[in-house]
């Protein structure tokens, strides 16, 4: 059986996560679709439980959470029971964000529902070490699953906004305008100034870009769930290791130049930004 050598894997797998569709990195790459999405389903959960055993025991304190709106094959309200059955329609990413070193701690993909909010807060908790700072927005599922999963070992607030509708913008594609936002304690004795959802959302722009799946207003969603899991399983993968982050490049200390840092290195999960190549082989166990 034909094996893609490393260098074709690595250059499918980063024209993935740089945004491309599946058609696209096809063209690009000189490959059959199936080979691309056979690369993309072996990757993905291979990436989810590569994060699930490494990525704990965190010394994070201050963790900002959201959820972001795609679908999968329909839309809700277009989508039979057959094809609820089959993970189809709306479907939300949980993403728990380290306010600082910007490490994407954890994540969970499904319903916007009590019970994927209190799995994805516990496995949050699991991965920390320390008594963190916590954000969310208003939603009220937030109240039950943080107290389950952290108990009161955790200072915990909200970011409530108001929204209203601009009678002059369009109403099928402009957002509603936010007129108030204010902030609540929850639990414990959270700072108000770090009280904030501002770096998770950023986030969400961030996804929606390196992520073809979530562009609005096109025919790129994921036709699959499995496939929409395991797009976003690599997506972060990379994200969290691969990309230098813009707003943590550190001075190198030789005459003010300054070095290219990934989340991970500002976790203290990784001591330099991997290759392509490197991701690769560590998540597939193919390592020397």
């Amino acid at each position: 059986m034909n094996r893609l050598d490393t260098a074709k894997r690595a250059k499918i797998v980063q024209h993935l996560c740089e945004g491309n569709s599946i058609r696209a990195t096809s063209r690009l790459c000189g490959c059959a679709i199936n080979t691309v999405v056979k690369l993309l389903t072996e990757m993905g959960p291979a990436c989810q439980q590569w994060h699930s055993d490494n990525v704990v025991n965190l010394q994070t304190l201050v963790v900002q959470v959201d959820e972001i709106w795609s679908f999968v094959a329909s839309k809700e309200k277009n989508t039979d029971l057959d094809g609820k059955a089959q993970g189809h329609g709306d479907c939300w990413t949980w993403t728990a964000l380290d306010s600082d070193s910007k490490l994407m701690i954890s994540w969970a993909v499904g319903p916007r529902s009590p019970e994927l909010c209190r799995d994805f807060c516990e496995d949050l908790a699991y991965r920390l070490r320390n008594r963190i700072q916590l954000s969310s927005d208003g939603l009220g599922m937030y109240n039950d699953a943080v107290k389950l999963a952290f108990g009161k070992d955790v200072d915990y607030g909200q970011v409530i906004k108001t929204y209203g509708m601009d009678i002059f913008a369009e109403k099928r594609y402009s957002p509603a305008i936010c007129s108030s936002v204010k902030t609540k304690a929850i639990t414990g004795d959270p700072m108000d100034s770090l009280i904030s959802t501002s770096h998770v959302e950023r986030q969400n722009l961030n996804i929606r870009m390196g992520c073809r799946r979530f562009t609005r207003l096109t025919n790129a969603f994921s036709k699959k769930v499995e496939n929409h899991e395991a797009a976003i399983s690599l997506y972060f993968m990379f994200y969290n290791y691969c990309r230098p982050h813009q707003t943590l490049t550190k001075a190198s200390g030789n005459a003010g130049k300054r070095y290219p840092t990934t989340p991970a290195m500002a976790s203290g999960l990784a001591t330099e930004a991997w290759t392509i190549e490197r991701m690769i082989s560590e998540v597939l166990g193919e390592s020397n």
